[in-house]
């Protein structure tokens, strides 16, 4: 009975042993391209980002879409356009941070090497933002001249088809028939728009198409 008792003990603390034991060491995920974060070198002035916000007699009236890419990896300049359906557009002024900033997207960003820019949580709080209709329609009132940064990131979808080979088969005089299935497929996409703008002074309305 003491022979049992403690064969049962000892198998229970096995178990038990067992549920508990964690690895020593866990084996990081293999990354191609480790995460770059690049940030402007530019002391951000909050003062100057302020006054550049300050309210104006001007408007900014425009409208936000993108086009499909052709197998080219080129957007194609007659395919029908995808308005940006009530997605947020954001106003930054132009100062000498944001410039950097811009232009640090532009020539070093590379999304497929993991090279990504990234601007100050305090920068990013000094900018003006507002949502568009479902035509891509967005408006900001009251600014005033300068230049300034507007961008949105737009999402949108494509679909389409392939037919899979699933066998072959012979017909009735002997041939051979393939036989194929229809399967049916919805890609997802998101396209950054950016652009530079000007208000002149003793401008009433500015058109934009950001695109």
């Amino acid at each position: 009975m003491q022979k049992t008792s403690l064969l049962l003990s000892l198998i229970l603390f096995t178990i038990i042993g067992s549920t508990n034991l964690s690895a020593q060491y866990k084996q990081e995920e293999y990354q191609k391209h480790p995460l770059q974060r690049i940030f402007p070198q530019q002391p951000f002035d909050s003062v100057i980002a302020r006054n550049s916000l300050a309210k104006g007699k001007a408007t900014i009236k425009g409208v936000a879409f993108t086009k499909p890419t052709n197998n080219l990896g080129f957007k194609a300049p007659l395919a029908e356009k995808i308005y940006a359906n009530h997605i947020t557009v954001e106003l930054f002024p132009y100062t000498p941070y944001f410039e950097e900033w811009y232009e640090l997207k532009r020539k070093k960003e590379n999304i497929k090497k993991n090279r990504i820019v990234y601007m100050d949580s305090i920068a990013y709080g000094h900018r003006l933002y507002c949502e568009t209709n479902s035509r891509g329609e967005f408006t900001f009132p009251e600014i005033k001249p300068g230049k300034y940064i507007i961008m949105g990131t737009l999402p949108w979808t494509s679909s389409g088809y392939q037919d899979q080979y699933t066998g072959s088969g012979y017909g009735s005089y002997g041939g051979r028939v393939d036989y194929y299935d229809r399967q049916y497929y919805t890609v997802s996409h998101s396209d950054f728009l950016i652009q530079v703008i000007t208000v002149e002074p003793d401008t009433e309305t500015v058109k934009v198409k950001l695109k």
